[in-house]
């Protein structure tokens, strides 16, 4: 939501803050609990962001698709090597793809694809009506959909756009790092832990297949996991807070 992880850091401190100043609203309920709490992290989040898209799809083309295409990296690449990169490469590109949206629709978008919520949940959550929450998602879905569709190889595999061909220029521009990412050094990773997925990323023990539907796609990627770094610093104010 953040597409910082500094920035992500920040909302997630604030959220806790908050959420421990108004502790005696906390419901008793553990899927209530998760609402309200993911419904100030949504707040926090939207007095961050700007109102307007921090990048857009232009921009997305112009870092990964405005070069020729060279496969001479992932062939020098032993098979571990390569299947992180191109996963890293997937759920980056995914991930910004998600950027390119407004706050409102991200927000609803992720809600659906990537938590999973209900409709009603993800109303809540966002603190709109439920009507207003599907036109958001649905928004979201078609600006998605009308980029990956005729680009993607995740989602046609004859489409143009293939991760091998891109990786060299991913690693020149920055998009993606040759070694795991070091956790809070402000790169996005939204894997677990430093593991192959397979070049469409379709997990462990599973076929290695594209993902045509793109609810899917998204529905696949793994949880974001915090760094050490802010787990230590929200274990240390929570700690505080009780002194």
């Amino acid at each position: 939501m953040a597409m910082d992880a500094k920035r992500a850091g920040r909302v997630t401190e604030e959220t806790f803050a908050r959420a421990w100043v108004g502790f005696d609203e906390l419901p008793d309920d553990d899927q209530r609990a998760h609402l309200w709490l993911l419904k100030i992290a949504l707040h926090v989040a939207g007095e961050r962001l700007p109102r307007s898209p921090e990048v857009n799809f232009d921009i997305l083309d112009e870092t990964l698709r405005n070069e020729a295409t060279r496969t001479d990296v992932v062939r020098s690449l032993s098979d571990p090597q390569r299947d992180l990169m191109l996963w890293d490469l997937k759920q980056g590109c995914m991930t910004s793809v998600i950027g390119c949206l407004g706050p409102g629709e991200r927000a609803a978008f992720i809600a659906a694809q990537i938590l999973k919520l209900s409709d009603d949940d993800g109303a809540k959550a966002l603190g709109v009506t439920v009507s207003a929450y599907r036109v958001r998602l649905s928004r979201a879905r078609q600006k998605i959909g009308d980029y990956l569709a005729p680009r993607c190889e995740h989602v046609d595999p004859n489409n143009p756009c293939r991760c091998p061909a891109r990786v060299g220029t991913a690693l020149r521009k920055g998009f993606i790092t040759a070694a795991p990412p070091t956790q809070g050094q402000g790169v996005v990773s939204l894997r677990k832990a430093p593991m192959p997925y397979g070049r469409y990323g379709a997990g462990t023990g599973a076929d290695d297949a594209p993902q045509r539907d793109i609810a899917t796609i998204y529905g696949g990627l793994p949880e974001p996991a915090p760094s050490a770094e802010l787990r230590q610093r929200l274990d240390a104010a929570i700690d505080a807070a009780f002194v």
